[in-house]
């Protein structure tokens, strides 16, 4: 990790919420700006786009989707700011080549010292072009020509590589430039969901693509696509002049031919999504590569208008993460003849075809082996090769109690001499050093609060939500009975509720020799005791709520697992903890936070229970929060400039009140940076990047893979296909953050912060750091979904389906929990607070759905059922409605419950 010193103090000062974070929500004007020279342009036109190029570089100074051509996926608004050596455009070209002989590489760029290129003819179809091997650099072996086309009213960038010399040239690096307006300093909220746009790739190959989507999650979307053989190998991040930050992710090049990378700056990673490769050519050959620029009416249509441009498209059900006990089906849809599929490692997915629903959609069905990464490949007729990255676990329900056992004894910590009194606590941990992370300069990292520091408990204690261990449960208990309440968490007085911001902080004259004197102690990061005291920071309320109420659903709904406090007492802690944030930290209650759903849940419960006042209490507190976030245009800012933090309570709770165009915006948003993507990474991927900074080892900016907000984002995205079970791509984003969020839980279960995507690490970081926030996601929302697409036919997402007589469907759920089904062609949303689903069958001629709960336990002689249908229609048969469910007695054989509509 480096040291922290070399960090942007502007990011940390964003985290902290201090006056940048400020000015980053509202910045007021700067009193002077650098003033540059103008940019002169030319502008051109094709069917879908308005775009200018810079006449001295014939680079892309404006893209404008002609369906709104007021809005530039370029930074346009930039460009004089961007005008110099060391900024790269789209047009550029970066590579590295070297002889034949094998000789170490050469790097070339027409971006770092820019020279004048050489125009050639333009005309017809070709509307700019030029000669820019002078750009590239003294020296470079080939000669290179760019030109820009209008082919049939499609927007062409083509670059041909020729080799005039006398010997072959491998070229080993080949990196076109995609640099798309992802800037959002000096932009408020507003300004930054109007005119900024983020970009997500595929990066399969020869079906490879980007999408470009608006902030806003409205279209048009961008879509680039390769032109010609231009296979999306890998996208390796820019190391151009351009600021990266948490307001700016930096740029990435669609890069062609990797091998060169491989062997050096990426030598020590992790495998890459695509095996590198190099091209070689030979005296006198050529080589087009480009790409093609198009938009879609929507981000829903991405897909569909790849299907128009007839380009390769897969879609995976229920995604790409494969648990070893469900059958996962792949469509793929191609006007190429399918040739082959082969795995990668071999064995590791088996695919079988299988009766397609759909005219055009081929069918297969894959199994995983084994554990970890493995890449499909996709031959088809004219040799191109597409790739499909997916991730086997083991069976949900034992990486789920991995993730328990692990956390529960590798993690925990009941130092009695700790002079900060933590014990007993769940730390962070170090997978590399294989310790538990006692102290870190950033302080809350080894304070059990914050996201980095609180990760690993709220993720044990949101394991037991649905699978209970009595063993995990009792050193639970200790651990809020404890540590939480009177350390953590201010036990009564004015404060009672409130959170402290870290247990652990730094008191050198206190604590001589407790921290490790190589590190630097001397950031803001490494904060004093009255620092660490303060009680202003919202964002830490909801973790200690989740402990709170997990307590209280095992003590109403099971026997003997909570034997500290009765249910009452932990639910009226739950509620206190709202009451505190709301009281106590109103500067950041204003915004959404992570994991704020569990606020919706504890004001059900309190209903549910008779808690009359506490409950109009907390929905007044609520309302008005809501209230101040139906007066925004974006009602979901954070203390960053910008975040995927707050949407998922911010949504929530305009649905509860019933403020649907704010709900519908805050979808629509999420969707606008959580796409759908045939890989386990990037597939329901919420975008992140700046989190490895405060609770990673590895500390730099980077695109996050799999970070806490993916499940988190998930949550709202599978409330609202509940509530529109014809749109398909809600639940397939959805399921894909669902189980992305499954993939950082290692064999032993270990479960780390996120993974580094870059492709000089692509591999997990090795702290367990702000995990758990988005394990909480998974446990509250993980779900079986029953579900008849129009295209795809029957689908299952998260259970293995089985077609019985008579067109009755059955559904075995693979899920972690087992606790929720939603059978979409009835819209019935079935729920067990105790109890599991072993199965359940659905006859579409009735609509009845009969329900296989599994024996009792111990712990859990009767199951307790909740169902939310349209109008509450469907009915279990024969039970008696009690707490807003029903009581489901058990035996030790498999009950099953009828539910008919009325």
């Amino acid at each position: 990790m480096p040291p922290l010193r070399a960090l942007s103090p502007l990011l940390f000062s964003l985290w902290l919420g201090g006056p940048a974070a400020r000015a980053a929500e509202a910045p007021a004007a700067p009193a002077s700006k650098p003033s540059h020279p103008e940019v002169a342009t030319k502008a051109y036109s094709t069917k879908q786009f308005l775009l200018a190029l810079r006449t001295d570089t014939q680079t892309l100074a404006r893209l404008d989707p002609i369906a709104d051509p007021g809005f530039d996926f370029t930074p346009g608004p930039r460009e004089a700011e961007r005008q110099y050596d060391g900024y790269a455009h789209i047009g550029d070209l970066n590579l590295r080549v070297r002889g034949a002989d094998g000789a170490p590489w050469q790097e070339f760029s027409s971006s770092a010292a820019r020279r004048p290129v050489t125009a050639l003819p333009a005309g017809g179809k070709t509307l700019a072009a030029a000669d820019i091997t002078a750009s590239l650099g003294k020296d470079v072996p080939l000669t290179v020509e760019r030109r820009w086309l209008n082919e049939g009213g499609a927007l062409v960038l083509r670059f041909t590589l020729i080799n005039n010399s006398r010997a072959p040239v491998e070229i080993g690096g080949l990196g076109m430039p995609m640099v798309f307006d992802n800037i959002i300093t000096d932009r408020t909220l507003e300004q930054a969901h109007a005119s900024a746009s983020f970009v997500d790739p595929y990066i399969g190959r020869d079906a490879g693509y980007l999408q470009v989507t608006r902030l806003n999650g409205q279209g048009p979307a961008l879509i680039v696509t390769p032109d010609g053989r231009t296979p999306l190998e890998a996208w390796r991040p820019l190391t151009d002049r351009s600021a990266r930050a948490q307001t700016s992710e930096g740029f990435y090049d669609w890069t062609v031919a990797s091998k060169a990378y491989a062997e050096n700056e990426w030598k020590n990673a992790g495998e890459q999504w695509n095996a590198p490769t190099s091209i070689m050519l030979a005296p006198g050959a050529r080589r087009d590569i480009g790409v093609r620029f198009a938009t879609a009416p929507s981000i829903r249509a991405i897909e569909a208008t790849l299907l128009a441009q007839k380009r390769p498209v897969a879609v995976g059900i229920p995604g790409y993460v494969v648990p070893t006990d469900l059958e996962a089906t792949l469509f793929l849809n191609s006007p190429q003849k399918v040739v082959g599929i082969t795995s990668s490692p071999e064995g590791a997915l088996a695919v079988t075809p299988a009766k397609a629903a759909s005219k055009g959609w081929a069918r297969y069905t894959v199994r995983g082996n084994g554990w970890g990464p493995a890449r499909l490949s996709i031959a088809y007729a004219d040799g191109g090769v597409q790739t499909v990255s997916y991730f086997i676990t083991k069976p949900l329900e034992q990486a789920v109690a991995d993730l328990g056992k692990f956390a529960t004894t590798q993690q925990w910590f009941d130092d009695k001499k700790d002079p900060f009194k933590r014990a007993p606590a769940i730390l962070t941990y170090d997978r590399d050093a294989k310790r538990i992370v006692t102290d870190d300069p950033r302080v809350w990292i080894s304070g059990m609060s914050d996201e980095g520091g609180g990760g690993s408990w709220v993720a044990a204690i949101s394991k037991q939500l649905d699978n209970p261990d009595a063993a995990e449960v009792a050193k639970l208990e200790r651990l809020v009975d404890e540590t939480v309440v009177g350390k953590l968490q201010v036990a009564d007085g004015p404060h009672a509720g409130a959170v402290r911001k870290s247990l652990f902080y730094y008191d050198p004259k206190a604590f001589p020799g407790y921290y490790n004197p190589k590190a630097n102690w001397g950031t803001w990061a490494s904060w004093k005791k009255q620092d660490a005291d303060d009680l202003g920071r919202a964002y830490n309320y909801p973790h200690v709520a989740i402990g709170h109420w997990v307590l209280y659903r095992l003590a109403r709904n099971h026997v003997g697992l909570v034997n500290a406090h009765d249910w009452r007492w932990y639910l009226t802690k739950a509620y206190q903890t709202t009451v505190a944030m709301v009281r106590d930290a109103p500067e950041y209650a204003q915004f959404g936070l992570m994991e704020g759903d569990v606020f919706i849940d504890i004001l059900k419960d309190l209903q549910r229970e008779g808690m009359s006042a506490e409950a109009a209490d907390m929905e007044q507190m609520m309302k008005r929060r809501a209230d101040h976030w139906r007066t925004l245009a974006y009602p979901f800012g954070s203390e960053m400039a910008w975040d995927s933090t707050g949407q998922a309570e911010v949504y929530a709770w305009m649905r509860h009140f019933g403020y649907k165009k704010q709900a519908d915006i805050t979808r629509e948003v999420i969707l606008g940076y959580d796409p759908a993507i045939p890989s386990w990474g990037y597939n329901g991927n919420a975008r992140r990047y700046w989190d490895f900074l405060y609770g990673g080892k590895t500390a730099r900016i980077e695109r996050q893979i799999h970070h806490y907000g993916s499940t988190l984002n998930a949550v709202p995205l599978f409330d609202a296909y509940r509530a529109d079970p014809s749109d398909l791509h809600l639940l397939r984003v959805a399921y894909g953050g669902l189980l992305g969020g499954i993939t950082n839980i290692d064999r032993d279960g270990f479960s780390s912060a996120a993974f580094h995507a870059w492709p000089d690490m692509m591999r997990w970081d090795a702290y367990s750091g702000d995990y758990g926030m988005g394990f909480y996601g998974h446990a509250y929302a993980t779900a079986t979904y029953l579900v008849k697409d129009p295209t795809f036919g029957w689908l299952g997402f998260g259970g293995n389906l089985q077609m019985e007589k008579n067109g009755v469907v059955r559904i075995t759920p693979k899920d972690s929990a087992r606790t929720r089904l939603f059978v979409a062609p009835a819209r019935a949303w079935i729920t067990l607070e105790a109890g599991k689903i072993d199965g359940a069958t659905y006859d579409p001629k009735t609509r009845a759905i009969t329900l296989e709960l599994a024996a009792a336990t111990v712990a859990t002689p009767a199951a307790r059922l909740l169902v939310d249908s349209p109008g509450g229609k469907i009915k279990p048969q024969g039970l008696v409605a009690e707490r807003g469910g029903y009581q489901v007695p058990l035996t030790a054989a498999t009950a099953r419950v009828l539910l008919k509509p009325r």
